[in-house]
């Protein structure tokens, strides 16, 4: 199943991620105070389990990169954006091995696959807010980018109850003082940074994801990846192993740091 998702993704999967020469914005900005109107024929899901609400880590700043260095877990971290097909084959990867990850949604994202929420989180996954359309949020007037960030979490309180247990700037690796200081008004305790750039995001192929994290990865480190490449759904399961073979395990952000 993971080689027929992953040739389907290479023959045409929408393209996720953090590289700013491949996100852009995807429309125009939708009317605050919910999910956007559905399409014709589309009938909205039902509402989902609860996710987890923000999470609250005292003593840790407001921009987290990685957890304790004294255990042995670490986060994996996927901005939620791309093929659902090739979404799910990688959720099920992880399954597959004990694995729980973090997936940080984009919310046009949600709107057109709002099954996925349910999926994410009936892997006992943990979901967040990457923002509404993946703009450039620190290059935004205040007003835009607090819009980025509340309209996504309206979508996530609309599927699932809560605006999710994270919030992650899209373009960047750490968020300006204004971004974070419009996350803690949006009711986010925490910006989600990370330490491992997989690099998955330049679609590298993937031996050259799997050497790029286990090469960087280490006790609390939180590491950034990507859903819709097919590299990274290939290079999962050796980076897991890799990570077993430490004495490591992958567990969701909040596991990590509370």
């Amino acid at each position: 199943m993971l080689r027929a998702a992953a040739s389907a993704a290479a023959a045409g999967a929408l393209v996720s991620g953090c590289d700013p020469h491949r996100d852009v914005d995807t429309g125009a900005v939708r009317s605050a105070g919910g999910p956007s109107p559905s399409r014709a024929g589309h009938t909205p899901p039902a509402r989902v389990r609860a996710a987890r609400p923000p999470t609250r880590a005292p003593g840790l700043p407001v921009q987290i990169a990685h957890g304790p260095r004294t255990g042995r877990a670490v986060a994996l971290t996927f901005h939620g954006r791309g093929d659902p097909k090739m979404a799910t084959a990688l959720l099920g990867e992880a399954e597959r091995a004990g694995a729980k990850v973090t997936v940080l949604a984009v919310g046009d994202w949600l709107d057109e696959q709002p099954a996925m929420a349910r999926r994410i989180l009936d892997g006992g996954h943990e979901l967040g807010n990457h923002t509404m359309h993946h703009r450039n949020i620190c290059a935004l007037p205040a007003a835009e980018a607090y819009a980025e960030i509340s309209r996504c979490a309206d979508r996530l309180r609309a599927l699932t109850g809560t605006i999710g247990s994270w919030f992650r700037p899209s373009q960047t690796r750490r968020a300006t003082d204004l971004v974070a200081g419009l996350a803690r008004k949006a009711g986010y305790p925490h910006v989600l940074s990370y330490d491992v750039d997989s690099l998955d995001a330049n679609d590298p192929g993937a031996p050259a994801v799997q050497r790029t994290v286990l090469d960087a990865v280490g006790p609390g480190s939180v590491v950034s990846l990507h859903l819709g490449h097919a590299g990274t759904v290939a290079a999962l399961p050796p980076i897991l192993d890799g990570l077993r073979r430490r004495g490591l395990r992958a567990v969701t952000t909040t596991e990590l740091v509370t």
